[in-house]
């Protein structure tokens, strides 16, 4: 959907059989703009992109994304499962064990903001030589 087509047209129906408004990221109270910071975050950008690979322990997550608090990891864990894309599953057995993985909404999104990621990677080289360039400009 392109910017211009952005809010036109009637939204979905919903329970209540009344039309749902249509999500437009752009506007203050968008809803939408909540569920893009998350899976856009520093941690949820790399929690998701390392669930894309397995399931993994939260000791072994942790370890996998360099940086990440303790608290921070939990945060991101509880938020991404609240909104749909992570499956917390607690194993009953001593000592506890708890898996991380994705859902197919988060697969879903993991490959977009993946797909986000290694593009930084690729393009990190250019954006620096602007920012030196742009700097250079300015001083």
């Amino acid at each position: 959907m392109g910017v211009s087509e952005r809010g036109t047209g009637a939204g979905s129906i919903g329970l209540e059989g009344l039309p749902r408004p249509v999500q437009d990221v752009n506007q203050p109270m968008c809803p939408s703009r909540g569920v893009l910071e998350h899976v856009t975050s520093r941690w949820g950008v790399l929690v998701l992109a390392a669930l894309l690979e397995r399931s993994y322990r939260f000791s072994e997550l942790r370890r996998t994304i360099g940086g990440v608090s303790e608290k921070m990891l939990a945060q991101t864990l509880q938020t991404l499962e609240r909104d749909g894309f992570v499956h917390r599953d607690a194993k009953p057995v001593i000592p506890p064990r708890v898996d991380y993985s994705l859902t197919a909404l988060g697969t879903e999104a993991a490959e977009q903001v993946w797909a986000l990621a290694r593009w930084t990677e690729r393009q990190v080289d250019t954006v620096q030589a602007a920012r030196e360039a742009y700097d250079e400009a300015r001083a």
